[in-house]
């Protein structure tokens, strides 16, 4: 860092000039309606970002639905965390990972009937927040038809928020969406080190 960054008197100019910027976008940010976070990339952390605003949300006194598609050959932390408090719905619809299952038949099912269930929390106003998890990968196959998911996504509520989570997300469900982060990989114990999935971080 260069010797004059560290002048207190710098420092204090710089703050004043990024506080005057923040407070002005907070001031013509008025709008109040549920948005739509889309979490994709081939980086971890989709499902525990996702988890962490069900948290959130929880914390405020809002009524949460979880719906994970693809999982559900093996239970995890989540799951065990979340399934039984109060204002949760959660449902783990998957079969497992698509190159266990090899049956397209079975997890185009498995993802219908997920999808019925996500498609009745997001027409439901007592829901705050709808958690889509690995909902990406079933698009990507084709398990679902995109414009229905699409439709319901923006039929919802107003003040609804919903989470998409999973790798390589559509571009027209990236357009409609009002957040979209996408996960970098730098490096990864599993793919670079050998270290299988660990319990607490990825189970």
């Amino acid at each position: 860092m260069r010797e004059d960054a560290k002048q207190p008197e710098r420092h204090a100019r710089r703050m004043a000039a990024k506080q005057k910027v923040m407070q002005e976008r907070i001031a013509n940010a008025q709008k109040e309606q549920g948005v739509l976070l889309v979490l994709t990339g081939p980086g971890k952390g989709k499902s525990s970002s996702a988890f962490g605003m069900a948290a959130r949300a929880l914390g405020h006194g809002m009524k949460v639905g979880i719906v994970q598609f693809i999982k559900g050959a093996f239970s995890t932390g989540e799951q065990a965390f979340f399934k039984d408090l109060p204002n949760v719905d959660y449902h783990v619809m998957g079969q497992g990972y698509t190159w266990d299952t090899q049956d397209r038949e079975k997890d185009e099912k498995a993802a219908a009937e997920a999808w019925s269930i996500a498609a009745k929390m997001l027409s439901d106003e007592r829901y705050g927040l709808v958690l889509l998890d690995e909902l990406n990968i079933a698009l990507r196959y084709e398990y679902l038809d995109i414009d229905q998911v699409l439709d319901d996504l923006q039929g919802r509520p107003a003040m609804q928020h919903a989470v998409v989570t999973g790798r390589n997300a559509p571009q027209q469900l990236i357009e409609l969406a009002d957040t979209v982060t996408e996960m970098k990989v730098v490096k990864h114990a599993f793919k670079d080190q050998g270290i299988k999935a660990q319990k607490g971080i990825e189970l």
